[in-house]
């Protein structure tokens, strides 16, 4: 894994305007969450920022392991981001009540920044392909590690 995939990652995601956020909880059942942004951070961090639903925070509270996905749909082309939560961060929480917000559906209650130690960039597409690392399957050097 390269820092120069990770900037390629964060660039695609401003260009897509989304990052999808999988986690499972200890039985392994899965979640996908989303965010709209991705950045990156030092050494091989990626971060993430949302009101994320309380399905993965509750995750992430039990089981760090995470996979990032910037996808572009029109161009079958993309990186999954595979590793481990770090660090999350409160940024802002909800303070009052305001009906023409809130009304209907329960909304998550506070903003987090999730910080992920970035173990590996992976090829994401529809197109068939193997679990290469980004760089090597672009490259054509080979198998991830």
């Amino acid at each position: 894994m390269t820092q120069r995939m990770l900037h390629k990652a964060a660039e695609l995601a401003q260009k897509v305007g989304h990052v999808f956020v999988a986690t499972a909880d200890t039985a392994g059942t899965p979640h996908v969450a989303a965010a709209a942004r991705l950045t990156v951070g030092a050494r091989g961090r990626a971060v993430v920022e949302a009101w994320f639903c309380p399905g993965t925070v509750v995750n992430l509270d039990r089981n760090k392991h995470v996979a990032l996905v910037v996808w572009d749909a029109a161009a079958d082309n993309g990186y999954q981001l595979v590793g481990h939560v770090e660090k999350v961060d409160e940024l802002a929480v909800l303070d009052g009540y305001t009906p023409q917000v809130e009304r209907g559906k329960p909304l998550p209650q506070v903003e987090r920044r999730l910080t992920v130690r970035v173990k590996s960039v992976l090829v994401f597409t529809r197109a068939p392909h193997t679990d290469q690392a980004a760089d090597s399957a672009r490259t054509g050097r080979g198998a991830a590690q």
